[in-house]
């Protein structure tokens, strides 16, 4: 048997080790290249929001894949989300999760991130003058599925025995709400605060809001949901650590944009073309509008709100037991 030369022995072997070292690595890296898609609806409160995650890098700079898919439609995420398009939505409407869930798709509700800070308002020369006064009216709202027209059915009925029937909703986004509101195609709307203070052409008067109208329905302080964040639960079974990490750059998001202000303001009118106005009412209400909780009161709130819009006749379905999963949220408390 013919041996080979020590020196060469030691080059083979160092070689072989670095060999199998790369290919670890390779496989390592292929393991965790899988991109993480992220999507958001590009109207109402998940524009801004989506706009400076995507131009501030709060994910990438957790060390996350990420690919953003933008959406026109407000249900658009979820049904994103059902058909596996997307990984996770953080601003999904979440009477359309609730349904969802309930037919048996393979999502997880993972943190609470849009409060309802929506407002009942018609045109300030509008004869109209109470909420029970929008039996037999056009109200603008955002479409039927959408969390919005969930609470809006949910509260008309449950505090002024307005049924779904009993009025006309018309569907649109803010922008197209409140076009509807000056050309008088609508006699009432459902607008979120900070199409409210966009409003240049129209002074409107609220009739109520949805906080107030929640609490007063439910006998309780808590305020109502619009936005959740889902998964799918194939993806969270595969990175619960992915999914921590992308919280905690959410979070991050939060805090940023509550203390740059005029940042959010300039993001705003570059990257989704806002006037100066808008951009800047906007800002001023990023506190407001947008969270990253899932504590104890938060599923509370969620599942009344679910049993709410059941008992309504607005949705139908259980829930399933594990929809909300509190681990990735708690873990993701301890990253800094």
């Amino acid at each position: 048997m013919k041996r080979i030369p020590l020196l060469k022995r030691a080059v083979l072997s160092a070689a072989l080790t670095a060999g199998a070292v790369l290919g670890a690595a390779q496989t390592a890296q292929t393991a965790q290249a899988e991109p993480i898609r992220v999507g958001y609806w590009t109207s109402g409160v998940s524009l801004g929001f989506g706009a400076v995650l995507e131009a501030q890098k709060f994910l990438q700079q957790r060390g996350l894949d990420v690919q953003f898919v933008r959406f026109a439609d407000v249900n658009a995420p979820n049904r994103a989300l059902a058909a596996n398009a997307i990984d996770f939505a953080f601003a999904a409407p979440a009477a359309a999760v609730f349904s969802t869930a309930a037919e048996g798709v393979p999502l997880k509700i993972v943190l609470a991130t849009q409060p309802a800070d929506v407002d009942f308002v018609v045109p300030d020369d509008s004869p109209i003058r109470t909420l029970a006064e929008l039996r037999g009216k056009k109200v603008g709202m955002s479409p039927a599925g959408s969390s919005v027209a969930a609470i809006a059915t949910a509260v008309l009925q449950g505090n002024d025995g307005i049924r779904s029937g009993d009025f006309s909703l018309v569907p649109g986004n803010e922008s197209r709400l409140a076009q509807f509101l000056v050309q008088k195609q609508v006699d009432a709307a459902a607008l979120r605060s900070v199409t409210i203070a966009q409003l240049q052409e129209l002074k409107v008067r609220r009739l109520g809001s949805f906080s107030d109208q929640w609490k007063k329905l439910t006998k309780s302080d808590a305020t109502p949901y619009i936005g959740v964040s889902a998964i799918r639960a194939d993806y969270l079974d595969k990175h619960p650590q992915d999914v921590a990490k992308l919280i905690a750059g959410l979070r991050s998001a939060l805090q940023w944009g509550a203390t740059h202000q005029n940042d959010v303001a300039a993001i705003l009118q570059k990257s989704a073309n806002l006037p100066a106005n808008d951009a800047q009412a906007y800002a001023v209400r990023w506190s407001d509008i947008n969270r990253v909780t899932f504590e104890p009161i938060d599923l509370d709130t969620l599942k009344r709100e679910h049993q709410i819009f059941v008992d309504g006749g607005v949705i139908k379905g259980r829930l399933p037991d594990d929809l909300f999963i509190t681990g990735p949220y708690i873990a993701s408390k301890s990253i800094q």
